[in-house]
Parts: structure tokens; C-alpha cells; sequence
């Protein structure tokens, strides 16, 4: 089964635009990197494949960050990506650990919360940034987003979003699909829609059995054509130049005295937990630098 990919769809001709996506390896790389815990790791893959498949809702150079800020321990869920299916993202406090919900599953809700928000800010090129925002219904991710697309972009839509983490607490499996309502469906069609909804399996147990993401659009909805597929891929930003750009905008003044009282610095990447060190020597030209 190819991890990593993305699909584009429309079904019931043209009715509907749908999107899937498999984003397993990429979730296990950042858990490898950020050590998440089962639960911050299922709450980051869930945010991670609705980013995934929003980014591959803009154009070009288009770029957005999905932020999740709840009221439960885990803190925020970043996630940034782009149009060509790059990816990164982190959670406040990876190490988080709670008991399983009342269904015997990992508790997503509780360690995002019910109370706060998702953020949703789109860089389209323009000289401001889109910036929507709706409430957290229910913690899991996939009602939210849900309820993010009926309010904030108006458009009619059903996010299914789940991950599946192993005994020795690596993903098995990430992915989730997006189905929105385009003008002309009918009340049948809707009907139909949520008869075959209420039947489908959880998108993990799809995924586990080795069904591709073609084949799962094709268990919800008829006449699916898919019109684009892409790979996806982790990828930071962050470099040692731009680390130091950052270290230089902090100011000669600042940077002595960070020379002064522990001789080095080092900056760690929040999205890819890389750490970029600096030693006194490299320190001083830096100081000479923000002169």
C-alpha cells in the first residue's frame, strides 16, 4: 500500500468534489522526531490530513496553517501546508498521556478539549492573509473541520479522519477523506449520501485492510473520477541562514548578553525538532553581523 498520497475527485457528475488522503509515513516521521505520545500522535494525524487535503484545495505557491487551539493538556496543533503536498506540523505538549475514552479508544477530545477554536489562515499571495475561525463542537477533529467548512467557507462538506497507532506505538495508519456538496445535488442524492455514510467503516479500518484511497471514495460515493493525484511529503523550512537571521533580529545587545551568560545558544525547530547550535566563536560573528 503506497503511503504518503494524495487524490482529487469529483463524483456523481461533477455533484460532488471529494479528497483523500493516506498520511502514515509522514505521521510517523513526526512522531519519530517530536516523540509524541499514542494520543498527541492521533490528535496531530488527524489535523495533519485535513491540512493535507486543504492545502491541496489552494493553487501554486498558496500556503496555509491549521491551528487547533483547544482547553486540554495537549495545548495547540500546528499544521502548515501548500498546494505541492508539503508538509510539517507539531503539538504544545507531545508527551501527553490520558486514559482511553469510554469506548476503549485514545481520547482525542480530551486531550484537544471541547472549548476553543480552529484557525484556519490561508496565504494567497495577497498583502493579508485569509484568516477563518470556528469553535471546537466535539474535540475529534473530524466534526470540527466539518463544522469549519458549513460556517466559515460555506460549502456543505464531510471531514472523516482517523489514525491508527500500533502496540509499539508507531502509526499503522493515518487518512481521512473530504467530501463537499456542490450546487445541483439533489435531496435524494443527500439522502443517498448519508444512507452510505452512516454504513461506511472507519477510515482506519479501510485503510488497514489495504484499501486504496480510491477505493474508499468509491465506497461513499458512484462515478468517482479522479482528476489529480499527488505525494506528499514532509518538509520543514527551517535552515541553519534562517536560524541565524533569527538569532541577528534578536540585536547585537541581546546576543552578548546570551554570550556573556552561557557562552552558546542553541535553537531547536518547533515543526521538525531540529537544534541548530552555536558556539562562542560563532556567536561573535553573529554579534559582529547585527552590528
Amino acid at each position: 500500500m503506497q503511503q504518503n498520497y494524495l487524490i482529487r475527485a469529483t463524483a456523481l457528475g461533477g455533484k460532488v468534489r471529494a479528497f483523500a488522503a493516506n498520511t502514515t509515513g509522514v505521521l510517523e516521521d513526526l512522531r519519530k522526531r517530536h516523540h509524541t505520545s499514542p494520543v498527541a500522535t492521533a490528535a496531530l494525524g488527524r489535523a495533519l490530513t485535513a491540512g493535507a487535503m486543504m492545502g491541496a484545495m489552494m493553487k501554486g505557491e498558496e500556503k496555509l496553517t491549521v491551528q487547533v487551539k483547544g482547553d486540554g493538556p495537549l495545548g495547540q496543533i500546528v499544521v502548515d501546508a501548500n498546494a505541492r503536498g508539503e508538509l510539517r506540523g507539531y503539538v504544545d505538549d507531545p508527551g501527553v498521556d490520558l486514559p482511553l475514552n469510554e469506548n476503549g479508544k485514545l481520547d482525542v477530545a480530551g486531550a484537544v478539549g471541547t472549548e476553543g477554536f480552529i484557525y484556519i489562515i490561508k496565504d494567497l499571495g495577497l498583502k493579508e492573509p485569509y484568516r477563518g475561525s470556528t469553535p471546537i463542537v466535539s474535540g475529534e477533529l473530524g466534526d470540527d473541520f466539518t463544522y469549519y467548512f458549513a460556517k466559515s467557507e460555506q460549502t456543505p462538506s464531510v471531514v472523516g479522519l482517523g489514525v491508527l497507532i500500533d502496540v509499539d506505538f508507531s502509526v499503522k495508519v493515518s487518512g481521512g477523506f473530504i467530501v463537499q456538496l456542490m450546487p445541483g445535488m439533489t435531496d435524494e442524492d443527500i439522502d443517498e449520501l448519508e444512507i452510505r455514510l452512516a454504513q461506511l467503516p472507519p477510515v482506519t479500518a479501510m485503510l488497514e485492510a489495504g484499501k486504496n484511497l480510491e477505493q474508499i471514495l468509491e465506497e461513499l460515493l458512484d462515478g468517482v473520477e479522479v482528476k489529480e493525484r499527488m505525494e506528499l511529503q514532509f518538509r520543514c523550512k527551517c535552515s541553519q541562514e534562517r536560524v541565524e537571521q533569527t538569532l541577528i533580529s534578536l540585536g547585537q545587545q541581546e546576543l552578548k548578553e546570551l554570550l556573556e551568560e552561557q557562552g552558546q545558544a542553541e535553537v531547536v525547530c518547533h515543526f521538525c525538532n531540529e537544534a541548530y547550535h552555536f558556539d562562542a566563536e560563532q556567536l561573535q560573528v553573529l554579534i559582529n553581523r547585527a552590528s
